[in-house]
This record gives C-alpha cells, structure tokens and sequence, in this order.
C-alpha cells in the first residue's frame, strides 16, 4: 500500500516560520529561537526524506536559526548587561513579513472584486440629447459671431440723439413681436430685429430668436459666409 504525503508550500523560508509560529499558537514576538529552530530543522529534514528540492534560501535561514540559537544557549556575560537580544532582528523580519502578506492578500481580494467590474469605451452621447437642435441654416457658432459683430458696430456704439423711456422686456412678449413681422413681412434680416439700441432689448431680442427657432418656428438662413442672416417663419 503506497501513501502520499503532501507537505503545505511557502513563499519562503519567513512564510515557514509564520506558519510554524501559527501552528504553535505564540506571539511573534514571544518565540523562542531554541523551539521555532527545533521546529524548522523538522520540516526541512522532512523534505529531505521526501526527496524534495530545498531551496538555498531555506538553507541559509536553517544556518540563521542554529546560529541565534547558539549565541542563546551560551552562558551570558556579565559584563555586557546590555547584550543584544538575538531575536530581535528576526522578530522585525518577521512583522515585516506578515505586513506585506496581509497587504498582498488585501489586494488580492480588491483585485478579483475588480475582475467582476466590465469597462467599455466612452461612446459619443450628443446623438441621444434631448434638447432638440437649433433650425439653422448656419451653425449657432456663426449665428453668435454675427451677433457679436453686431454688438461691435460702429453703428450701435453711436451715442443716441432721442430719450427712450424705460421699459421692461421678455422673451415672450419679444417673441409675439417677432411671429407679427413674420406675419407681415414673411422673412427679415437678422441685424434688422434689433431695432431699440439698448442692452436689455437686444439680450431679450437674440433669446427670442434661439427660442423660437428650437420650437421650430422659424427657419435662419445664410446664402454664404459673411452674407447678411435670414429669418424667415417656418410653415408646416
């Protein structure tokens, strides 16, 4: 009858002592050099009975171990009362150690939550945008160039000769203006709309136009570039 005997692998010889720490139920900081030594040279001659590779690393810590156990069982100095504790520096080795093994663990964990969430692509959205496009003829880019000129003339900087009362205006009192003209006069020119050379009509006056041409209701047309704006009423 054959028997199999498997033996845990480690990432290295600080990972055996870790697990050979656990497996006692001990503090890292309360081992002792003489069992955990005692304890590691097992397993290693365990492998070597199971005819298993031993890698130098494993080796050389076996070699650390008899060493700090040696300088242990050694009758202390008296004169040196303040002798190094040969522990110590395995001791931090080890913290270290179980630091990093519980962050790489944690990462783990992080990275396979990760491997559940599927990214894509952004894609372009303009297409599925509610707010319906502007009837133009011309871009709205051009439309504001032309009302930035407008703003800019010689003409609407000219100081004013006549008194003009003031008076409140709204997009949509401007707007019922506007569907009258058109009624009347079925297109007119773009610059011509702004008749009253003031700020607050000439703001109300150009948001009346955006408005009334993203209901539908009228058409903005421009023959070609640096010709003169159209508004012409929209008919079903």
């Amino acid at each position: 009858m054959e028997y199999t005997f498997t033996l845990p692998s480690f990432d290295g010889p600080l990972d055996l002592l870790l697990h050979l720490i656990k497996q006692s139920d001990i503090n890292i900081c309360d081992i002792s050099i003489v069992e955990i030594t005692k304890q590691y040279l097992e397993y290693i001659e365990k492998m070597e009975e199971l005819n298993l590779d031993i890698a130098s690393e494993y080796l050389v810590m076996a070699a650390e171990l008899v060493e700090m156990k040696s300088k242990v069982l050694l009758p202390q100095q008296e004169e040196n009362e303040e002798e190094e504790d040969p522990r110590e520096e395995l001791i931090q080795r080890l913290l270290d150690y179980q630091y990093y093994k519980e962050s790489t663990k944690a990462f783990k964990e992080l990275e396979n939550i990760r491997k559940e969430v599927y990214t894509k692509e952004p894609s372009d959205l303009l297409e599925y945008r509610e707010e319906k496009d502007l009837d133009l003829g011309i871009s709205l880019e051009n439309l504001l160039d032309a009302f930035q000129k407008f703003l800019n003339s010689k003409e609407f900087k000219k100081p004013l000769n006549t008194k003009i009362a003031n008076k409140e205006y709204s997009v949509g009192k401007r707007c019922v203006q506007i569907r009258d003209i058109l009624r009347e006069k079925k297109q007119v020119s773009f610059e011509d709309l702004f008749d009253i050379p003031t700020k607050e009509y000439i703001v109300v006056t150009f948001l009346a136009i955006l408005s009334m041409s993203k209901k539908q209701e009228i058409s903005i047309e421009q023959t070609k570039n640096f010709d003169n704006i159209i508004i012409k009423e929209k008919r079903d």
